[in-house]
């Protein structure tokens, strides 16, 4: 008896709700296999597949007028479920109905109200299905009857309740790491205990250690997994050489950020007859970390390295992720090379996929080249005139593959990316924004045009492997963006929409006011890139097939592609035992790999919000030029030349009474006329910070 029997059984319209022995008798369940019957029925109804009413019926969730799904909680004390069946609308929850629900528990809520005139249907929590958070990082006080651990997140409702009697020296107002023994309900705060004590209040680095703990990321390596790295670590001898291409001769770089030490991709080129012979060439990580290895345990674990503001925790230990994994210049590497003719047109016409050993003859940086390519400078052509007309070709072909793929309909939202500089004790001293210039395209587009070659090759072969997908938007999320995009005069149609739709607004909003914010309008209508092992096509790149294959360092499903390109090169072809490994493999370590990046970015982002409010705090009192990023019901977001953001509330507008339309996302004051759009240029004075919750806040000028 297996899940989707017991479900397509209860799904037929005249099933009524059955009690055990009813259910047992209805299926057919043997004796024997009553045990195991027993067990997945157990678990269904833990998962939130099934439900067992106070009379011990069995049914489905729907049925019953009960919904399953992620709850998220405001600060404010309310709840949103957004249904795991995404056919569902999302559900209200009231805070006196939250029943002990945590921010991003998996529940059951059952629905009270139905939507009506546009509103969400109402529902309380029956029962948490899967908890979230199992440890809560937060501050200690030292109240009575019980000291307490007041959570970081405001979205933690409750404070933890923790017994005094500790091994650990806690004072008041310490940082600490809880970790929950008893959940909440509707009449119960959780309790914990101490696990850790991260430090006092203002210590260097403390408040980066909190977000590591908050997101439950890895800082250290196990001594076993260091063990094995600094074993493994060197370079094997002529003999393993020997298999290899020798390309060691051959004119590469590397070209990255000048902070970079994990360098995982170089590139070389040479004009030919036809047009360009275009070389990737990505460190063979999975010659060193073997499958089902204690390196490979952990660098699944983490799945992606994560990139806080003043610190890196890589997937892999400095020993092989700085170290004999990096293409370092003039050092002998291991290597998978990608050799690519190209036409003039930017079509690949042949391609070559092969081990091969390497030897990096500079270690560039985009600064550097971007000198060289667009500001002529003379100095770096004179130090590097071997290397200037490789860089030139190689911006070149970088125009001519750009220009095709948005001939083909990619999307290119060019935001700028921020860069926070801080001190030796991660204080940031400098907020700027950071332009995406030529040499960043460069590596850009020839690592596109690598991924997408691999994942066409491993398509054909059949092969099981993971694969970067990227879905067109749903119908809902179109008629959300359209809703909003009409402020500007915009639409996309809302059937069958393809990526030059978006396209064709992102051309047309090119250098206008309003430029930033339909580029982030548009962007969150799409739906989160994920890992999938079905080649269903990427949507903003317009790609059919795409795959991540060139960061194995820092990214664990391009790890599991060379891992598969490696068989394929040494074997020819994969065994019916490891293809049927494989394929029971691949989606499990997808989704895994997809929520460890989603963790990392929220971590990073948090990181990079809590700098800048730290940063921003010297400046309360003086003036900023800004445009308005976001208009509300209660004010107005603003964004700052530094890309610092900030909220202008409506309360502080005294000068009118504003009123919020949602149609044409504006506020406009009641007596003067006055209205404030998305896009507007504004005026602002800084007015407070708060380090603690990342938030800042401004109000207009005048």
């Amino acid at each position: 008896m297996t899940r989707d029997e017991i479900i397509g059984y209860m799904e037929q319209k005249s099933y009524r709700p059955l009690g055990y022995l009813e259910l047992k008798e209805a299926l057919n369940v043997s004796e024997k296999d009553e045990t195991a019957f027993a067990r997945l029925l157990g678990r269904m109804e833990k998962e939130g597949d099934i439900v067992q009413t106070r009379k011990g019926k069995y049914g489905l969730p729907r049925m019953m007028n009960l919904v399953r799904g992620v709850i998220s909680i405001s600060p404010r004390g309310f709840g949103i479920l957004r249904p795991d069946e995404h056919t569902e609308g999302e559900i209200f929850v009231y805070g006196r109905d939250l029943n002990g629900a945590m921010h991003h528990d998996r529940v059951m809520v059952r629905i009270n109200r139905t939507g009506a005139g546009g509103q969400r249907p109402e529902g309380e929590v029956i029962r948490a299905l899967e908890r979230a958070h199992r440890q809560v990082v937060g501050t200690f006080r030292k109240l009575k009857p019980l000291p307490q651990v007041i959570p970081d997140d405001p979205r933690l409702l409750y404070p933890v309740y923790v017994k005094p009697k500790t091994k650990m020296r806690v004072d008041d107002g310490d940082k600490v790491l809880v970790e929950i023994t008893v959940w909440p309900d509707k009449d119960r705060y959780p309790e914990g205990r101490i696990i850790e004590v991260l430090g006092g209040k203002g210590e260097p680095g403390l408040d980066v250690l909190c977000i590591i703990r908050k997101f439950q990321l890895r800082d250290e390596f196990p001594s076993q997994v260091v063990k094995e790295a600094r074993r493994i670590a060197v370079l094997p001898g002529e003999d393993e050489l020997a298999h290899r291409r020798d390309l060691r001769e051959w004119k590469m770089v590397t070209i990255d950020g000048e902070d970079a030490k994990d360098l995982d991709d170089a590139v070389s080129i040479e004009r030919t007859q036809g047009g360009y012979r275009l070389g990737v060439h990505i460190a063979d990580v999975s010659h060193y970390v073997s499958e089902g290895g204690v390196l490979d345990k952990e660098a699944f674990r983490r799945g992606t390295s994560v990139y806080l503001t003043d610190r890196v925790l890589p997937m892999l230990p400095p020993e092989l992720s700085n170290g004999i994994c990096s293409l370092n210049a003039g050092e002998d590497r291991l290597a998978v090379s990608v050799v690519m003719d190209i036409d003039e047109k930017g079509e690949v016409r042949n391609y070559e996929i092969f081990k091969s050993v390497i030897r990096v003859k500079e270690r560039m940086t985009y600064t550097d080249v971007n000198k060289i390519l667009l500001e002529n400078d003379p100095d770096l052509r004179v130090r590097y005139s071997e290397l200037v007309p490789d860089f030139e070709v190689m911006g070149e072909l970088c125009r001519i593959l750009r220009k095709r793929r948005m001939d083909n309909g990619a999307l290119d939202f060019d935001f700028p990316e921020t860069k926070i500089m801080v001190d030796e004790k991660g204080w940031p001293v400098a907020v700027a924004r950071m332009e995406r210039q030529l040499a960043e395209m460069i590596i850009e587009e020839f690592m596109i045009k690598a991924n997408e070659v691999v994942a066409e090759h491993l398509y054909k072969l059949k092969v099981p492997t993971l694969y970067r997908v990227h879905e067109r938007p749903d119908e809902d999320s179109i008629k959300e963006l359209n809703r909003v995009l009409g402020v500007f005069g915009y639409r996309v149609t809302e059937r069958g929409v393809q990526p030059k739709h978006f396209q064709e607004i992102l051309e047309k909003i090119k250098d206008r006011p309003e430029e930033r914010t339909v580029s982030t309008i548009i962007l969150r209508s799409m739906r989160h890139a994920r890992y999938a092992p079905q080649p269903l096509g990427h949507f903003g790149l317009a790609s059919a097939y795409y795959t991540h294959f060139t960061s194995p360092i820092r990214r664990y499903p391009d790890l599991v592609v060379h891992r598969v390109l490696t068989h394929l090169l040494e074997k020819g072809a994969i065994p019916a035992k490891k293809r049927t490994a494989w394929e029971i493999k691949m989606p499990l370590c997808g989704e895994h790999s997809t929520l460890r990046e989603i963790t990392a970015e929220e971590a990073e982002r948090e990181s990079a919000d809590l700098k800048k409010a730290q940063y921003m705090k010297q400046f309360v009192g003086e003036f900023f030029d800004a445009v308005v990023s976001s208009v509300t019901s209660f004010g107005l977001f603003v964004e700052l030349e530094n890309t610092v953001e900030g909220l202008v509330h409506v309360s502080s507008m005294s000068d009118d009474y504003y009123e919020f339309d949602d149609r044409s996302f504006s506020l406009t004051g009641r007596h003067t006329g006055k209205r404030f759009r998305i896009g507007d240029r504004v005026r602002v004075q800084l007015v407070n910070v708060n380090v603690d919750e990342a938030k800042i806040d401004f109000e207009l000028a005048g």
